[in-house]
């Protein structure tokens, strides 16, 4: 679970975080419960085509991979998408394709996608609106978009040093994601991260918002 587009990171972080990024248990642990969250609102299936947008290092798509069909992983990392190539190969793996890609920057590839997902990445990407028509275009109808990220904060989760959105309103988000396009959206709360803070501990909220193409 990394950022496909770095926007607002420092430069290099995601690489030079990529190879202790999945000895993390607390990364491992959000990653099992999307995955979770991801089952509890939509029926998988190995029929399905899956795109996975700021893979990182797959730790969202590992969980599902036996449930879905083939699966796209996307990433702007090299060290990120270094580490998951090695994953899927010492694995043995069959159903991943590994890409390296940002697609606010390029032309849109010509697969399309029954199921899009995106774990703790929109935050990082500064036009919005634009990447939730993207996810739009790139879903077959009826196709279905899951984005975990935070609910809004005052900054402090990344602290200044990122400049990126301070999480989502979820209200505001809906009504974005329906401008792109995408029917009823829902939203439950996956978790809670705990980060310490100087007057004592602070709980994040993490969401996962689920929408359909129509």
């Amino acid at each position: 679970m990394s950022t496909a587009n770095q926007a607002g990171a420092p430069a290099g972080h995601f690489d030079n975080k990529a190879r202790e990024w999945d000895s993390n248990p607390a990364f491992q642990d959000r990653a099992n419960r999307i995955a979770d969250a991801i089952r509890a609102a939509v029926p998988l299936s190995t029929s399905m085509t899956a795109l996975d947008y700021g893979c990182g290092t797959g730790l969202l798509s590992f969980p599902l991979r036996n449930e879905l069909g083939r699966i796209t992983l996307k990433d702007s990392s090299d060290g990120m998408l270094d580490v998951l190539r090695e994953k899927i190969a010492a694995q043995g793996v069959t159903n991943m394709t590994v890409r390296q890609a940002d697609l606010t920057a390029e032309p849109l590839p010509k697969e399309r996608y029954d199921l899009i997902y995106s774990a703790m990445t929109l935050h990082h990407i500064p036009d919005t609106e634009h990447i939730l028509a993207i996810f739009h275009s790139l879903l077959n109808p009826g196709g279905v978009l899951c984005i975990a990220d935070l609910d809004q904060e005052d900054g402090s989760f990344h602290g200044p040093e990122f400049d990126v959105h301070h999480g989502f309103d979820r209200a505001s988000l809906a009504a974005k994601a329906n401008k792109a396009g995408f029917g009823p959206v829902s939203f439950s709360t996956v978790f809670e991260i705990i980060k310490p803070q100087a007057n004592g501990e602070r709980a994040y909220p993490v969401f996962l918002m689920v929408a359909r193409k129509g």
